[in-house]
């Protein structure tokens, strides 16, 4: 066997504008579902037990189910309702809920290692509760929890490839089509694998840059994250 990446060169601009996507989604979504997750995760611990209730079916239903029958449900599914999205949009939106459901779990894992004395001692400073979660609690619930949370964001880039089911035109929509053209599958899947690779690295990166501007005090102490 013979490799050849000639025939891959031609298509570079396709293989950018797929990265550009990847990229795009990775990012919406984990914004969005860092969002919905923060939330979901103080209304697990909501005083009111339907909340907490409403918070359990969601992680458990998401959490047990697969990411590419979640897609599905999101495009397909409010399509027969008649609610028609466009593909782009029902990919983030299905990412971010699932995203959403890990987060809450991690999130949470992070609010509940916070002492119940810090939490005392700002009450009694009469802040509201608000302020309390917002200015007190979560702020180190989620330095705690960084090192989990970058990973699971890193897993998500990884999983837009799923999003190709729906014609997402994201890096591995458009590697599946140019191995349809030139019929060199092992050479456009090699040159998919380095590109995750080097956006799973980036990611890190990044993430690590903005783990050392968020929190100081593990910089002064030399903590990785």
């Amino acid at each position: 066997m013979t490799l050849d990446f000639t025939s891959i060169w031609p298509y570079w601009r396709d293989l950018m504008a797929g990265v550009w996507l990847t990229i795009e989604l990775s990012f919406a979504s984990t914004l969005l579902g860092f969002l919905l997750g923060t939330l979901c995760a103080i209304g697990s611990g909501s005083r009111h037990s339907w909340v907490r209730g409403l918070v359990g079916a969601y992680v458990e239903t998401i959490r047990n189910t697969p990411l590419l029958v979640q897609i599905f449900i999101v495009y397909f599914g409010l399509a027969t309702l008649g609610l028609r999205i466009d593909a782009m949009v029902a990919a983030i939106a299905a990412l971010v809920i699932n995203i959403g459901a890990y987060t809450s779990e991690i999130v949470r894992a992070g609010l509940e290692a916070i002492h119940k004395g810090q939490i005392e001692a700002a009450e009694s400073l009469g802040l509201s509760p608000w302020r309390v979660m917002l200015g007190i609690v979560l702020p180190p619930a989620i330095e705690k929890v960084y090192p989990a949370l970058t990973s699971q964001f890193v897993l998500l880039m990884l999983a837009t490839s799923v999003t190709s089911q729906i014609s997402t035109e994201e890096l591995t929509a458009v590697a599946n089509r140019i191995q349809s053209e030139t019929y060199r599958s092992f050479e456009i899947y090699i040159v998919a694998a380095v590109a995750y690779m080097l956006l799973s690295l980036l990611m890190r990166l990044g993430f690590w840059a903005l783990g050392q501007i968020l929190f100081p005090r593990r910089r002064r102490l030399g903590t990785s994250l």
